[in-house]
């Protein structure tokens, strides 16, 4: 597929909407020695962190610093940072508790840990946590408050020296769900497509994504057969079953693989923005058959993203 003039990506592109709903997230900066161990430090701070469903919250990074850019100022400490999101669904009961925890867990967990690490808030809101200090206590008493790097924050004595984390950080609304579709004739095509995608997101600011890879292979409904769980495999699109569920398969003639890529971030604008771009780089791929969306009719949520409108 060529891309190209707007007719030809609107005769790609399925004329539907993705169907995100509200969230509520918190943003950190986490900075360390080298490349090698920041990546060590991402990886587990955003481990088991694809979607609500099982998941204690939704992680993802949305903006890697290179040493170059922390040189040029990019990172408080001048070192190579990750800017990360954690995103609690609105719906939550005591969501504001539930991000708490989430937060306080993986910071104490993941970043505490992991050799040379350093933790910055990023959100400076009205309403925050007081993290720095509950993840201080790990100190048995001798902790202490220090400003340093131009922010105020704590230092814990630690076998590898000293950790340093802010002292508040905080929380604000954001979206949760945005998604495309990328219909393949196997699966080679369909992840090619994917792959393009989650790319283009990758550098787009203030959203993430946040499955392996950025990519969904087994894109779920609400809902099951069963009635103890709360999601399960979307049998209408998945290819193997066309053949048997005959005329309420939803899959194209031709079409051997769907992969999905979800999106979240700050806001709605932000979500349209990386959706536009993953549609562009998306439809770059060769034998490209359908780019599409997921919604629920509007049940789920009410933050729209109306394909068409992002590629006329």
């Amino acid at each position: 597929m060529s891309t190209g003039t707007t007719i030809e990506l609107k005769e790609l592109v399925d004329d539907t909407y993705a169907e995100g709903f509200r969230s509520i997230y918190g943003e950190i900066l986490v900075t360390a020695r080298s490349t090698r161990w920041l990546q060590h430090c991402v990886a587990a701070v955003v481990g088991h962190a694809s979607s609500t469903i099982l998941c204690d919250c939704e992680a993802g990074v949305s903006q890697w610093i290179d040493e170059q850019q922390a040189a040029d100022g990019g990172t408080p400490d001048g070192r190579p940072g990750a800017v990360i999101q954690f995103h609690v669904p609105r719906f939550v009961k005591n969501r504001r508790r539930h991000l708490e925890k989430v937060m306080l867990a993986r910071i104490s967990q993941n970043v505490l840990t992991c050799p040379s690490a350093r933790c910055f808030n990023r959100l400076d809101t009205e309403d925050y946590f007081k993290l720095g200090r509950k993840v201080a206590m790990f100190g048995d008493r001798h902790q202490f408050r220090d400003q340093r790097y131009g922010q105020k924050g704590w230092v814990v004595p630690i076998l590898g020296g000293e950790f340093f984390l802010s002292s508040r950080f905080g929380f604000r609304d954001g979206v949760m769900g945005g998604n495309l579709w990328f219909f393949g004739g196997n699966e080679d095509v369909a992840l090619d497509a994917a792959e393009r995608a989650a790319e283009a997101v990758d550098q787009t600011a203030d959203v993430i994504t946040t499955f392996p890879g950025g990519i969904a292979a087994s894109g779920s409904k609400a809902g099951s057969s069963y009635d103890f769980l709360i999601a399960a495999t979307y049998a209408e699109y998945c290819p193997t079953l066309k053949e048997k569920l005959g005329e309420k398969s939803k899959v194209p003639e031709g079409v051997g693989s769907i992969m999905e890529i979800i999106l979240n971030g700050r806001d709605l604008e932000s979500l349209q923005q990386a959706t536009r771009n993953a549609i562009h780089a998306a439809a770059k791929t060769p034998n490209l058959i359908r780019i599409s969306a997921g919604n629920y009719g509007g049940r789920l949520g009410k933050s729209l993203i109306y394909l068409h409108e992002l590629i006329s």
